[in-house]
């Protein structure tokens, strides 16, 4: 059962990651424009690794 709801949790958080992804895409281009990058990719592969790794499990 623990097991499920942490499946689920991470299969959110990822799905919110995205959104938040593409959501901020205006802000990141002007913030390269600036010379600066924004982490978001960092932490979806992270969270991406973490579902991945854990749909494995399930199987």
């Amino acid at each position: 059962m623990i097991s499920r709801v942490y499946h689920a949790t991470l299969f959110a958080l990822y799905q919110l990651c995205i959104v938040i992804g593409i959501a901020a895409m205006p802000l990141a281009i002007a913030a390269r424009q600036a010379g600066v990058t924004l982490p978001i990719h960092r932490i979806l592969a992270t969270i991406e690794e973490a579902y991945e790794a854990n749909s494995e499990q399930m199987e």
